[in-house]
């Protein structure tokens, strides 16, 4: 297959957009979004009346978790004033945030679409008197909540723990070498304002936090925010007219295994599938990758997409990132360079990581900028949810 067949090459991220974010935001998930929107097409340089394409995760603006989706795709449609040629709301199977508009401007259904996630998540947790706002609001468990919610997995924290507990056993991986990721994370959330946390945080901190779900502890776990994140998708062929267009150079996402979490064949190998997906459609190599944006909602997720997208070999992740040096800033992989979700805020979805990857392509990143960034990589949680794409700068 020839760079002209593939059709992440006919689309261009062209716009990045975010609203406040924080621990609880005294405004509506309807209006964040609208702030995200609004942001992100004024950064594509369009205006309101060059969208023709809305997107939205999940679909619909609801969900079965509270705080898990805001922004109706009907009313910030309304509130717009737009007549589109081409519209989606996806619940969960997103294997990326772009990938559906990006085909939508390949196939020639939309020129500009933008696609949101808002979140209120804390302000639910701060509802639930400090607790996670999971689980079943439903008075009869249906589905694969049936099967886990009476042995307590009322978070997504007690499904990937098992995960954690088993790579550690079988490669014999130190949680002192896993703390280096949030650590060497929360430095650079240090140095980003629209961060949630950005004190310093320590090995000790790391290994003296509260377990949430035994091998994971508080910091291994993302942070429950309020706030919204668009992206604006455009057809190529519009980039003259783009202010800052960033280049999809390849894109996947595969379902390896039975889409369930308790059901995974192998626990230590984790989104190997679609990184191999993605590596197929570019001769762009592991080396090339100026920073990586790894879907961080538990620090085993950095985990499996280090290995799974070569950068180390697999069990080879925490003598990776042990000490720190490899992937800060300034280092030969610059990891989450926002401070990720473990500090940034659980924007979810890779919507954050993508925006940080779109800024640090531009050299729009301040004073956590990577030095002459030409490419990077981005992916979307793992397993059976697993998407990989390598953006570039134009």
């Amino acid at each position: 297959m020839s760079a002209t067949d593939l059709l992440e090459r006919r689309a261009v991220i062209s716009g990045v957009g975010q609203s406040a974010v924080g621990r609880q935001i005294d405004r509506s998930g309807f209006q964040l979004t609208l702030d995200a929107v609004l942001a992100a097409i004024a950064d594509a340089g369009l205006t309101v009346g060059d969208i023709d394409g809305l997107a939205m995760f999940p679909g619909g603006g609801a969900a079965n978790l509270p705080g898990y989706a805001n922004g109706n795709l009907y009313e910030v449609q309304d509130a717009l004033g737009l007549a589109t040629s081409w519209r989606q709301g996806i619940v969960e199977g997103m294997a990326l945030p772009f990938y559906g508009a990006a085909m939508a401007v390949a196939t020639g259904q939309a020129r500009h679409v933008v696609v949101w996630r808002t979140v209120k998540e804390g302000s639910a947790a701060r509802r639930a008197g400090g607790r996670p706002a999971y689980g079943s609001t439903k008075p009869v468990a249906e589905g694969p909540l049936a099967w886990l919610l009476p042995v307590g997995m009322l978070s997504p924290v007690c499904q990937i723990a098992p995960y954690a507990t088993r790579y550690l056993h079988e490669y014999g991986v130190r949680r002192e070498q896993l703390a280096w990721i949030p650590v060497t994370q929360r430095a650079s959330a240090g140095l980003n304002p629209d961060a949630v946390y950005r004190s310093p945080l320590s090995i000790d901190d790391y290994l003296g936090a509260r377990m949430i779900s035994t091998p994971l502890c508080l910091y291994d776990c993302d942070v429950p925010v309020d706030g919204a994140t668009a992206l604006v998708v455009s057809a190529a062929e519009t980039a003259p007219d783009l202010r800052a267009p960033v280049d999809i150079e390849a894109m996947a996402g595969v379902v390896e295994g039975r889409p369930s979490w308790e059901q995974w064949r192998d626990m230590g190998r984790v989104g190997h599938g679609a990184a191999a997906a993605m590596w197929a459609r570019t001769d762009l190599r592991p080396a090339d990758v100026d920073t990586a944006e790894l879907y961080d909602g538990f620090t085993i997720e950095v985990v499996w997409w280090l290995e799974a997208l070569g950068f180390c070999g697999v069990g080879e992740a925490g003598d990776y990132v042990d000490g720190g040096k490899r992937i800060a800033l300034g280092g030969e992989l610059p990891l989450n360079t926002w401070g990720g979700q473990l500090s940034g805020g659980r924007l979810h979805a890779a919507f954050g990581h993508t925006a940080e990857a779109v800024r640090q392509l531009r050299g729009e990143a301040g004073d956590r900028q990577v030095a002459g960034a030409e490419v990077a990589a981005v992916t979307n949680v793992g397993g059976y949810e697993a998407g990989a794409a390598l953006l570039t700068r134009r």
